[in-house]
Protein backbone atom coordinates (compact mmCIF):
# COMPACT_ATOMS: atom_id res chain seq x y z
CA UNK A 1 0.00 0.00 0.00
CA UNK A 2 1.36 3.58 -0.78
CA UNK A 3 2.57 5.43 2.25
CA UNK A 4 -0.42 7.24 3.33
CA UNK A 5 -0.49 11.32 2.44
CA UNK A 6 0.40 13.33 5.13
CA UNK A 7 1.41 10.34 7.55
CA UNK A 8 4.62 11.47 7.18
CA UNK A 9 6.29 14.97 8.69
CA UNK A 10 5.31 17.47 6.21
CA UNK A 11 7.88 20.46 6.09
CA UNK A 12 8.11 22.26 3.46
CA UNK A 13 4.00 23.09 2.11
CA UNK A 14 4.22 25.91 -0.20
CA UNK A 15 6.81 27.02 -3.05
CA UNK A 16 6.58 29.96 -4.92
CA UNK A 17 9.07 30.77 -7.92
CA UNK A 18 8.96 33.54 -9.83
CA UNK A 19 11.48 34.67 -12.84
CA UNK A 20 13.94 31.74 -12.53
CA UNK A 21 15.49 30.97 -16.34
CA UNK A 22 12.39 29.84 -18.01
CA UNK A 23 9.71 29.89 -15.17
CA UNK A 24 7.64 33.15 -15.05
CA UNK A 25 5.55 31.46 -12.04
CA UNK A 26 4.82 28.98 -10.61
CA UNK A 27 3.15 27.74 -6.74
CA UNK A 28 3.71 24.39 -5.55
CA UNK A 29 1.90 22.99 -2.46
CA UNK A 30 3.55 19.68 -1.31
CA UNK A 31 2.48 17.66 1.53
CA UNK A 32 4.15 14.30 3.32
CA UNK A 33 4.92 11.42 1.62
CA UNK A 34 6.55 10.86 -1.60
CA UNK A 35 6.43 13.32 -4.65
CA UNK A 36 7.87 12.65 -7.71
CA UNK A 37 8.50 15.37 -10.62
CA UNK A 38 9.15 14.15 -13.68
CA UNK A 39 9.34 15.48 -17.19
CA UNK A 40 10.83 15.26 -20.36
CA UNK A 41 14.73 16.40 -20.30
CA UNK A 42 15.41 20.22 -20.33
CA UNK A 43 12.06 20.70 -19.16
CA UNK A 44 13.37 22.49 -15.97
CA UNK A 45 13.35 20.43 -13.28
CA UNK A 46 16.46 20.85 -12.29
CA UNK A 47 15.36 24.32 -11.78
CA UNK A 48 13.26 23.57 -9.25
CA UNK A 49 15.39 22.08 -7.28
CA UNK A 50 18.02 24.95 -7.90
CA UNK A 51 15.18 27.33 -6.53
CA UNK A 52 15.07 25.35 -3.39
CA UNK A 53 18.69 25.61 -3.18
CA UNK A 54 18.12 29.01 -2.93
CA UNK A 55 16.36 28.72 0.22
CA UNK A 56 18.61 26.97 2.14
CA UNK A 57 21.64 29.52 1.14
CA UNK A 58 23.39 28.43 -1.63
CA UNK A 59 24.89 30.75 -4.03
CA UNK A 60 22.93 33.13 -6.07
CA UNK A 61 23.93 34.37 -9.90
CA UNK A 62 22.12 37.19 -11.90
CA UNK A 63 22.22 34.41 -14.71
CA UNK A 64 19.03 32.82 -12.99
CA UNK A 65 16.93 35.83 -13.41
CA UNK A 66 14.76 35.27 -16.40
CA UNK A 67 16.15 37.11 -19.81
CA UNK A 68 14.20 40.62 -19.85
CA UNK A 69 13.16 40.31 -15.58
CA UNK A 70 14.97 43.14 -13.03
CA UNK A 71 14.54 40.46 -10.42
CA UNK A 72 13.73 36.50 -9.72
CA UNK A 73 12.38 36.04 -6.69
CA UNK A 74 11.43 32.20 -4.61
CA UNK A 75 9.19 31.86 -1.56
CA UNK A 76 8.31 28.89 0.42
CA UNK A 77 6.34 28.33 3.93
CA UNK A 78 7.85 25.27 6.15
CA UNK A 79 7.10 23.76 9.30
CA UNK A 80 9.25 25.70 12.29
CA UNK A 81 9.41 22.41 13.64
CA UNK A 82 12.82 21.83 15.17
CA UNK A 83 14.14 25.44 13.90
CA UNK A 84 12.76 27.14 17.14
CA UNK A 85 17.01 27.42 19.28
CA UNK A 86 17.90 28.72 15.54
CA UNK A 87 15.34 31.43 15.04
CA UNK A 88 15.91 32.27 18.42
CA UNK A 89 19.77 32.86 18.50
CA UNK A 90 18.88 35.12 15.22
CA UNK A 91 16.08 36.68 17.34
CA UNK A 92 13.16 35.27 14.70
CA UNK A 93 10.41 33.93 16.05
CA UNK A 94 7.53 31.20 14.20
CA UNK A 95 4.24 32.56 13.78
CA UNK A 96 1.59 29.49 14.16
CA UNK A 97 4.18 26.91 14.02
CA UNK A 98 5.27 27.93 10.29
CA UNK A 99 7.77 30.11 8.65
CA UNK A 100 7.83 31.93 5.49
CA UNK A 101 11.55 31.66 3.60
CA UNK A 102 12.08 34.48 0.73
CA UNK A 103 15.26 35.28 -1.17
CA UNK A 104 15.39 37.69 -4.22
CA UNK A 105 17.84 37.78 -6.45
CA UNK A 106 18.19 40.83 -8.69
CA UNK A 107 20.08 41.57 -11.95
CA UNK A 108 22.29 44.25 -10.55
CA UNK A 109 24.38 41.55 -8.50
CA UNK A 110 22.39 42.22 -4.89
CA UNK A 111 19.53 40.40 -3.75
CA UNK A 112 17.91 40.18 -0.35
CA UNK A 113 16.81 37.44 1.89
CA UNK A 114 14.28 37.51 4.87
CA UNK A 115 12.68 34.57 7.43
CA UNK A 116 9.06 35.62 8.23
CA UNK A 117 9.13 39.02 6.46
CA UNK A 118 12.11 40.54 8.34
CA UNK A 119 15.42 41.38 6.34
CA UNK A 120 18.07 38.65 7.29
CA UNK A 121 21.84 37.57 6.16
CA UNK A 122 21.87 34.23 3.30
CA UNK A 123 24.14 33.09 6.45
CA UNK A 124 20.70 32.86 8.38
CA UNK A 125 19.15 30.49 5.74
CA UNK A 126 21.86 28.29 5.72
CA UNK A 127 21.68 27.83 9.61
CA UNK A 128 17.79 27.14 8.92
CA UNK A 129 19.14 24.59 5.95
CA UNK A 130 19.26 21.65 8.19
CA UNK A 131 15.87 21.59 9.90
CA UNK A 132 14.23 22.97 6.59
CA UNK A 133 15.11 20.61 3.69
CA UNK A 134 18.71 18.14 2.40
CA UNK A 135 19.38 18.09 -1.52
CA UNK A 136 20.80 14.65 -2.45
CA UNK A 137 22.30 14.90 -6.11
CA UNK A 138 24.46 16.96 -8.28
CA UNK A 139 21.91 20.31 -7.91
CA UNK A 140 22.91 21.35 -4.15
CA UNK A 141 24.97 21.01 -1.42
CA UNK A 142 25.53 17.77 -0.08
CA UNK A 143 25.96 17.47 3.53
CA UNK A 144 27.49 13.68 3.68
CA UNK A 145 30.35 14.92 0.71
CA UNK A 146 31.87 16.66 4.32
CA UNK A 147 33.43 13.96 6.40
CA UNK A 148 32.40 16.42 9.29
CA UNK A 149 29.26 15.03 9.00
CA UNK A 150 29.95 11.27 9.28
CA UNK A 151 30.73 10.73 12.36
CA UNK A 152 27.71 12.51 13.55
CA UNK A 153 25.70 9.87 11.09
CA UNK A 154 27.40 6.74 12.35
CA UNK A 155 26.54 7.91 16.22
CA UNK A 156 22.54 8.61 15.46
CA UNK A 157 22.65 4.79 13.39
CA UNK A 158 24.63 2.98 16.76
CA UNK A 159 22.08 4.91 18.81
CA UNK A 160 25.21 6.72 20.50
CA UNK A 161 24.28 10.14 20.38
CA UNK A 162 24.27 10.50 24.77
CA UNK A 163 27.27 8.63 24.69
CA UNK A 164 28.35 11.33 22.23
CA UNK A 165 27.33 13.83 24.61
CA UNK A 166 28.58 12.88 27.80
CA UNK A 167 32.26 12.80 25.72
CA UNK A 168 31.46 16.22 24.84
CA UNK A 169 30.91 17.39 28.32
CA UNK A 170 34.18 15.73 29.05
CA UNK A 171 35.94 16.92 26.96
CA UNK A 172 34.63 20.56 27.85
CA UNK A 173 35.30 20.09 31.46
CA UNK A 174 39.02 19.21 30.14
CA UNK A 175 39.24 22.59 28.15
CA UNK A 176 38.06 24.53 31.35
CA UNK A 177 40.72 23.33 33.28
CA UNK A 178 43.55 23.90 30.51
CA UNK A 179 42.20 27.49 29.75
CA UNK A 180 42.55 28.02 33.73
CA UNK A 181 45.95 26.40 33.55
CA UNK A 182 46.75 28.43 30.68
CA UNK A 183 45.50 31.66 31.62
CA UNK A 184 47.61 31.06 35.05
CA UNK A 185 51.01 30.69 34.05
CA UNK A 186 50.50 33.47 31.79
CA UNK A 187 49.69 35.90 34.24
CA UNK A 188 51.30 34.44 36.77
CA UNK A 189 53.58 37.75 37.34
CA UNK A 190 50.48 40.01 37.36
CA UNK A 191 48.89 37.59 39.74
CA UNK A 192 51.66 37.74 42.10
CA UNK A 193 51.86 41.59 41.47
CA UNK A 194 48.31 41.48 42.87
CA UNK A 195 49.40 39.16 45.70
CA UNK A 196 51.67 41.78 47.21
CA UNK A 197 49.61 44.30 46.64
CA UNK A 198 47.14 43.15 48.51
CA UNK A 199 49.04 42.11 51.33
CA UNK A 200 50.60 45.30 51.98
CA UNK A 201 47.90 47.37 51.53
CA UNK A 202 45.88 45.04 54.61
CA UNK A 203 49.38 45.04 56.26
CA UNK A 204 49.79 49.20 56.33
CA UNK A 205 45.67 49.45 57.48
CA UNK A 206 46.57 46.94 60.27
CA UNK A 207 49.40 48.42 61.34
CA UNK A 208 47.85 51.42 61.58
CA UNK A 209 45.65 50.16 64.64
CA UNK A 210 42.55 52.33 63.38
CA UNK A 211 39.52 52.64 65.50
CA UNK A 212 35.97 53.60 64.05
CA UNK A 213 35.49 57.03 64.93
CA UNK A 214 38.87 57.66 66.30
CA UNK A 215 39.80 60.96 63.56
CA UNK A 216 36.56 62.96 65.09
CA UNK A 217 37.93 62.14 68.97
CA UNK A 218 41.83 62.97 67.81
CA UNK A 219 40.54 66.46 65.99
CA UNK A 220 38.54 66.94 69.23
CA UNK A 221 41.08 66.42 71.83
CA UNK A 222 43.79 68.39 69.45
CA UNK A 223 42.15 71.35 69.64
CA UNK A 224 42.06 71.31 73.54
CA UNK A 225 45.45 70.70 73.78
CA UNK A 226 46.12 73.24 71.59
CA UNK A 227 43.93 76.16 73.80
CA UNK A 228 44.41 74.60 77.02
CA UNK A 229 45.46 78.35 78.77
CA UNK A 230 42.66 79.78 77.09
CA UNK A 231 40.29 76.96 77.87
CA UNK A 232 41.48 77.70 81.40
CA UNK A 233 41.18 81.38 81.69
CA UNK A 234 37.42 81.73 79.76
CA UNK A 235 36.09 78.90 82.69
CA UNK A 236 37.66 80.72 85.37
CA UNK A 237 36.23 83.97 84.06
CA UNK A 238 32.50 82.01 83.07
CA UNK A 239 32.35 80.84 86.58
CA UNK A 240 33.00 83.50 89.05
CA UNK A 241 30.07 85.78 86.52
CA UNK A 242 27.84 82.80 87.34
CA UNK A 243 28.58 82.27 90.95
CA UNK A 244 31.41 83.71 92.64
CA UNK A 245 31.50 87.19 91.78
CA UNK A 246 29.80 89.78 93.95
CA UNK A 247 27.25 90.81 91.45
CA UNK A 248 27.33 86.82 90.31
CA UNK A 249 24.15 85.53 88.38
CA UNK A 250 22.95 82.70 90.54
CA UNK A 251 22.98 84.91 94.02
CA UNK A 252 20.66 87.58 91.94
CA UNK A 253 18.31 84.83 90.61
CA UNK A 254 16.51 84.91 93.85
CA UNK A 255 15.44 88.50 93.69
CA UNK A 256 14.46 87.77 89.90
CA UNK A 257 12.11 84.84 91.19
CA UNK A 258 10.58 86.98 93.89
CA UNK A 259 9.96 89.48 91.21
CA UNK A 260 8.43 86.71 88.85
CA UNK A 261 5.92 85.32 91.82
CA UNK A 262 4.48 88.92 92.56
CA UNK A 263 3.88 89.57 89.04
CA UNK A 264 2.55 86.15 89.00
CA UNK A 265 -0.08 86.31 91.48
CA UNK A 266 -1.01 89.51 89.08
CA UNK A 267 -1.06 88.29 85.78
CA UNK A 268 -1.17 84.88 84.99
CA UNK A 269 0.71 84.56 81.90
CA UNK A 270 3.56 84.90 84.15
CA UNK A 271 2.99 81.16 85.41
CA UNK A 272 4.69 79.57 83.04
CA UNK A 273 8.16 80.76 84.12
CA UNK A 274 7.74 80.39 87.61
CA UNK A 275 6.97 76.61 86.88
CA UNK A 276 10.46 76.58 84.76
CA UNK A 277 12.51 78.74 87.63
CA UNK A 278 13.65 75.44 89.21
CA UNK A 279 14.44 74.00 86.46
CA UNK A 280 16.25 76.86 85.06
CA UNK A 281 18.38 77.27 88.56
CA UNK A 282 19.34 73.49 88.38
CA UNK A 283 20.86 73.74 84.95
CA UNK A 284 22.65 76.83 85.64
CA UNK A 285 24.16 75.31 88.75
CA UNK A 286 25.37 72.45 87.05
CA UNK A 287 26.39 74.55 84.87
CA UNK A 288 28.33 76.44 87.39
CA UNK A 289 29.93 73.18 88.70
CA UNK A 290 31.19 71.73 85.58
CA UNK A 291 33.03 75.33 84.95
CA UNK A 292 34.68 75.33 88.28
CA UNK A 293 35.63 71.31 87.84
CA UNK A 294 36.86 71.84 84.27
CA UNK A 295 40.43 73.36 84.61
CA UNK A 296 41.20 69.69 86.42
CA UNK A 297 40.24 67.85 83.88
CA UNK A 298 42.47 69.80 81.29
CA UNK A 299 45.11 66.99 80.71
CA UNK A 300 47.96 69.12 78.96
CA UNK A 301 51.06 66.38 78.66
CA UNK A 302 54.49 67.64 76.74
CA UNK A 303 54.50 65.94 73.53
CA UNK A 304 50.93 64.93 73.13
CA UNK A 305 50.06 67.81 70.52
CA UNK A 306 52.71 65.96 68.56
CA UNK A 307 51.01 62.47 69.35
CA UNK A 308 47.89 63.70 67.84
CA UNK A 309 48.95 65.50 64.69
CA UNK A 310 51.45 62.70 63.88
CA UNK A 311 48.60 59.74 64.27
CA UNK A 312 46.04 62.65 62.02
CA UNK A 313 48.74 62.92 59.15
CA UNK A 314 49.00 58.63 59.58
CA UNK A 315 45.05 58.66 58.82
CA UNK A 316 45.24 61.27 55.96
CA UNK A 317 48.12 59.44 54.27
CA UNK A 318 46.09 56.24 54.28
CA UNK A 319 42.72 57.61 53.48
CA UNK A 320 44.66 59.18 50.19
CA UNK A 321 45.06 55.38 49.31
CA UNK A 322 42.49 53.36 50.66
CA UNK A 323 39.25 54.86 51.16
CA UNK A 324 37.56 58.83 52.36
CA UNK A 325 36.96 57.56 56.35
CA UNK A 326 38.83 55.33 58.73
CA UNK A 327 35.86 53.44 58.73
CA UNK A 328 36.16 52.67 54.22
CA UNK A 329 39.88 52.02 55.19
CA UNK A 330 38.68 49.43 57.52
CA UNK A 331 36.12 47.64 55.43
CA UNK A 332 38.77 47.90 52.66
CA UNK A 333 41.20 46.05 54.42
CA UNK A 334 38.29 43.15 55.33
CA UNK A 335 38.12 42.64 51.75
CA UNK A 336 41.48 42.54 50.99
CA UNK A 337 42.04 39.62 53.89
CA UNK A 338 39.05 37.81 52.20
CA UNK A 339 40.48 38.18 48.29
CA UNK A 340 44.16 37.07 49.76
CA UNK A 341 42.37 33.75 51.46
CA UNK A 342 40.64 33.27 48.33
CA UNK A 343 43.58 33.39 46.08
CA UNK A 344 46.01 31.23 46.90
CA UNK A 345 50.00 31.77 45.79
CA UNK A 346 50.52 30.86 42.28
CA UNK A 347 52.59 27.63 42.87
CA UNK A 348 49.70 26.23 45.09
CA UNK A 349 46.91 26.93 42.37
CA UNK A 350 48.87 25.24 39.80
CA UNK A 351 49.10 22.13 41.68
CA UNK A 352 45.32 21.97 42.04
CA UNK A 353 44.61 22.87 38.83
CA UNK A 354 46.96 20.42 37.45
CA UNK A 355 45.55 17.87 39.50
CA UNK A 356 42.37 18.71 38.17
CA UNK A 357 43.60 18.02 34.54
CA UNK A 358 44.86 14.84 35.47
CA UNK A 359 41.25 14.21 36.54
CA UNK A 360 39.55 15.63 33.50
CA UNK A 361 42.33 13.60 30.98
CA UNK A 362 41.58 10.61 33.06
CA UNK A 363 37.39 10.85 32.30
CA UNK A 364 37.91 11.78 29.26
CA UNK A 365 39.89 9.12 27.73
CA UNK A 366 37.61 6.78 30.16
CA UNK A 367 34.54 8.28 28.21
CA UNK A 368 36.16 8.26 24.86
CA UNK A 369 37.60 5.27 24.89
CA UNK A 370 34.50 3.39 25.67
CA UNK A 371 32.91 5.65 23.05
CA UNK A 372 35.59 4.46 20.27
CA UNK A 373 35.03 1.22 20.97
CA UNK A 374 31.46 0.99 20.36
CA UNK A 375 31.44 2.97 17.30
CA UNK A 376 33.86 0.80 15.59
CA UNK A 377 31.81 -1.85 16.24
CA UNK A 378 28.92 0.29 15.39
CA UNK A 379 31.15 1.08 11.79
CA UNK A 380 31.45 -2.32 10.86
CA UNK A 381 27.68 -3.15 11.23
CA UNK A 382 26.44 -0.09 9.49
CA UNK A 383 29.01 -0.70 6.44
CA UNK A 384 27.68 -4.14 6.04
CA UNK A 385 23.73 -3.08 5.88
CA UNK A 386 24.83 0.05 3.67
CA UNK A 387 26.66 -2.80 1.32
CA UNK A 388 23.78 -4.80 1.51
CA UNK A 389 21.77 -2.12 0.27
CA UNK A 390 23.72 -0.50 -2.51
CA UNK A 391 23.75 -4.10 -4.01
CA UNK A 392 20.02 -3.89 -4.33
CA UNK A 393 20.68 -0.52 -6.21
CA UNK A 394 22.53 -1.79 -8.65
CA UNK A 395 25.49 -0.76 -6.56
CA UNK A 396 26.62 -4.56 -5.63
CA UNK A 397 30.13 -4.20 -6.73
CA UNK A 398 30.20 -1.22 -4.84
CA UNK A 399 32.48 -1.16 -1.62
CA UNK A 400 31.22 1.14 1.46
CA UNK A 401 33.49 1.18 4.38
CA UNK A 402 33.32 3.23 7.49
CA UNK A 403 36.87 4.55 7.85
CA UNK A 404 38.54 5.86 11.50
CA UNK A 405 41.70 7.68 11.90
CA UNK A 406 42.29 7.45 15.46
CA UNK A 407 43.51 10.75 17.73
CA UNK A 408 46.30 8.95 19.04
CA UNK A 409 46.73 10.47 23.26
CA UNK A 410 50.51 11.24 24.05
CA UNK A 411 51.70 8.72 26.90
CA UNK A 412 52.39 11.35 29.30
CA UNK A 413 48.85 12.85 28.53
CA UNK A 414 50.52 16.55 28.23
CA UNK A 415 49.52 17.21 23.85
CA UNK A 416 46.13 16.87 23.64
CA UNK A 417 45.25 19.23 20.71
CA UNK A 418 44.21 16.33 18.45
CA UNK A 419 41.78 15.53 20.54
CA UNK A 420 38.03 17.21 20.09
CA UNK A 421 34.53 17.26 21.91
CA UNK A 422 33.51 13.93 19.66
CA UNK A 423 36.48 12.01 21.16
CA UNK A 424 39.54 10.42 20.10
CA UNK A 425 38.23 9.20 16.60
CA UNK A 426 37.72 10.90 13.06
CA UNK A 427 35.49 9.05 11.12
CA UNK A 428 35.03 9.22 6.88
CA UNK A 429 32.90 7.24 4.08
CA UNK A 430 35.17 5.32 1.93
CA UNK A 431 33.97 4.31 -1.78
CA UNK A 432 34.87 2.19 -4.37
CA UNK A 433 32.10 1.77 -7.31
CA UNK A 434 34.26 -0.71 -9.58
CA UNK A 435 36.21 -3.46 -8.84
CA UNK A 436 40.00 -2.77 -8.19
CA UNK A 437 39.82 0.78 -7.70
CA UNK A 438 40.85 2.08 -4.21
CA UNK A 439 38.54 3.19 -1.36
CA UNK A 440 38.09 7.04 -2.06
CA UNK A 441 36.05 9.62 -0.21
CA UNK A 442 32.69 10.18 -1.40
CA UNK A 443 33.23 13.63 -2.62
CA UNK A 444 36.25 12.62 -4.87
CA UNK A 445 34.47 9.58 -6.68
CA UNK A 446 30.30 9.86 -6.66
CA UNK A 447 28.62 11.07 -9.48
CA UNK A 448 25.36 12.47 -8.68
CA UNK A 449 23.05 9.61 -9.87
CA UNK A 450 25.87 7.28 -7.70
CA UNK A 451 25.47 9.50 -4.76
CA UNK A 452 21.94 9.90 -4.19
CA UNK A 453 21.66 6.62 -4.15
CA UNK A 454 24.36 6.13 -1.75
CA UNK A 455 22.52 8.98 0.30
CA UNK A 456 19.20 7.18 -0.26
CA UNK A 457 20.75 3.51 1.21
CA UNK A 458 22.47 5.33 4.24
CA UNK A 459 18.71 6.75 4.59
CA UNK A 460 16.78 3.55 4.04
CA UNK A 461 19.60 2.02 7.13
CA UNK A 462 19.98 5.03 9.32
CA UNK A 463 17.99 8.68 9.86
CA UNK A 464 21.36 10.36 7.94
CA UNK A 465 18.66 13.36 8.06
CA UNK A 466 17.11 13.94 11.48
CA UNK A 467 17.15 17.20 11.63
CA UNK A 468 15.42 18.01 7.95
CA UNK A 469 12.35 16.32 7.44
CA UNK A 470 12.28 17.21 3.45
CA UNK A 471 14.65 15.29 1.70
CA UNK A 472 15.11 15.81 -2.30
CA UNK A 473 16.54 13.30 -4.17
CA UNK A 474 17.64 14.59 -7.83
CA UNK A 475 18.90 11.62 -10.59
CA UNK A 476 18.92 8.86 -8.07
CA UNK A 477 18.04 6.95 -10.58
CA UNK A 478 20.54 7.83 -13.26
CA UNK A 479 21.98 4.33 -14.60
CA UNK A 480 19.59 2.09 -13.76
CA UNK A 481 16.10 0.40 -14.91
CA UNK A 482 13.85 -2.52 -14.99
CA UNK A 483 13.84 -4.21 -11.45
CA UNK A 484 16.32 -2.06 -10.19
CA UNK A 485 14.24 0.93 -10.58
CA UNK A 486 11.39 -0.52 -8.58
CA UNK A 487 13.99 -1.52 -5.49
CA UNK A 488 14.66 2.32 -5.38
CA UNK A 489 11.42 3.78 -5.65
CA UNK A 490 10.56 0.90 -3.10
CA UNK A 491 13.32 2.21 -1.09
CA UNK A 492 12.18 5.85 -1.61
CA UNK A 493 8.78 4.59 -0.31
CA UNK A 494 10.53 3.17 2.82
CA UNK A 495 11.96 7.28 3.72
CA UNK A 496 9.36 8.83 2.89
CA UNK A 497 6.98 6.61 6.05
CA UNK A 498 9.77 8.95 8.34
CA UNK A 499 10.51 12.31 5.80
CA UNK A 500 9.03 13.91 2.99
CA UNK A 501 10.46 13.11 -0.09
CA UNK A 502 10.79 14.79 -3.06
CA UNK A 503 12.64 12.83 -6.21
CA UNK A 504 13.44 14.07 -9.42
CA UNK A 505 12.99 11.38 -12.31
CA UNK A 506 12.82 9.69 -15.32
CA UNK A 507 11.85 6.15 -14.22
CA UNK A 508 8.55 4.98 -14.50
CA UNK A 509 8.91 2.28 -12.04
CA UNK A 510 9.77 5.16 -9.54
CA UNK A 511 6.77 7.62 -10.37
CA UNK A 512 3.82 4.84 -10.27
CA UNK A 513 5.34 4.25 -6.62
CA UNK A 514 4.92 7.89 -5.80
CA UNK A 515 1.87 9.21 -3.54
CA UNK A 516 1.55 12.48 -5.82
CA UNK A 517 2.59 13.07 -9.25
CA UNK A 518 4.50 16.44 -10.63
CA UNK A 519 4.71 17.14 -14.12
CA UNK A 520 7.04 19.57 -15.51
CA UNK A 521 7.16 20.78 -18.96
CA UNK A 522 7.78 23.71 -21.86
CA UNK A 523 6.11 25.71 -23.81
CA UNK A 524 6.61 28.45 -26.27
CA UNK A 525 4.32 31.66 -26.64
CA UNK A 526 5.37 34.47 -29.35
CA UNK A 527 8.77 33.01 -29.19
CA UNK A 528 9.50 33.15 -25.83
CA UNK A 529 9.91 29.50 -23.41
CA UNK A 530 7.50 29.14 -20.74
CA UNK A 531 7.94 26.14 -17.85
CA UNK A 532 4.83 24.91 -15.99
CA UNK A 533 4.67 22.55 -13.52
CA UNK A 534 1.31 20.71 -12.32
CA UNK A 535 -0.24 18.39 -10.31
CA UNK A 536 -1.22 14.89 -11.63
CA UNK A 537 -4.25 12.37 -11.29
CA UNK A 538 -6.02 9.50 -12.97
CA UNK A 539 -5.79 9.43 -16.80
CA UNK A 540 -3.26 12.50 -16.99
CA UNK A 541 -0.63 10.52 -14.22
CA UNK A 542 -1.64 7.53 -16.65
CA UNK A 543 -0.66 9.15 -19.43
CA UNK A 544 2.61 10.83 -18.26
CA UNK A 545 3.67 7.45 -17.05
CA UNK A 546 3.02 5.82 -20.83
CA UNK A 547 5.15 8.76 -21.82
CA UNK A 548 8.10 7.18 -19.42
CA UNK A 549 7.71 4.39 -20.87
CA UNK A 550 7.10 4.55 -24.84
CA UNK A 551 8.92 8.01 -24.98
CA UNK A 552 7.36 10.07 -28.18
CA UNK A 553 5.25 7.45 -29.56
CA UNK A 554 2.68 6.38 -26.59
CA UNK A 555 0.56 3.51 -27.89
CA UNK A 556 -2.50 1.51 -26.24
CA UNK A 557 -0.42 -0.88 -24.82
CA UNK A 558 2.31 1.40 -23.44
CA UNK A 559 -1.30 3.09 -21.65
CA UNK A 560 -2.27 -0.13 -20.41
CA UNK A 561 1.41 -1.08 -18.99
CA UNK A 562 0.94 2.40 -17.34
CA UNK A 563 -1.95 1.75 -15.93
CA UNK A 564 -1.12 -1.60 -14.47
CA UNK A 565 1.78 -0.20 -12.86
CA UNK A 566 0.13 2.48 -11.17
CA UNK A 567 -2.79 -0.32 -9.99
CA UNK A 568 -0.05 -2.44 -8.61
CA UNK A 569 1.78 0.28 -6.50
CA UNK A 570 -1.82 0.83 -5.09
CA UNK A 571 -2.11 -2.41 -4.12
CA UNK A 572 1.40 -3.16 -3.17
Amino acid sequence: MLSSPGAAPVMLKLLKIKNIAVISGVELEFAGGLTALTGETGAGKSILIDAVGLLLGSRASPDLIRTGEDQAVVEALVDSAGAASVLEAHGLTAEEGEIILRREIHVNGKGRASVNGALVPVSVLRDLAPWVATIHGQHGPQGLLDADTHLEVLDRNAELTEDAARVAEAYRRLREVEGALRTLRQDRSEAERRRESLAHQVDEIDRAALVPGEEEALRQEKAVQANAGRLAALTAEAYGLLYDAGDAVLPRLGQVNRKLEDLGRIDQRFAPFLEARVTVRAHLEDLAFFLRDYAQTLDVTPGRLDEIEGRLALIERLKRRYGATVEEMLASAAAGREELARLLAPEEQERALGAQRVDAVASFLKLAGALSKRRRAAGIELAARVQRELGQLAMEKTQFEVAFQPLVPADDGEDTTQWSDRGLDAVEFLLSTNPGEELRPLARIASGGELSRILLALNAVAAVDAAAETLVFDEVDAGIGGRVAEVVGRKLRTVADTHQVLCVTHLPQIASLADRHYVVSKREVKGRTFTDVRPLDGPERIEEVARMLGGATITDTTRRHAREMVKQSLRS
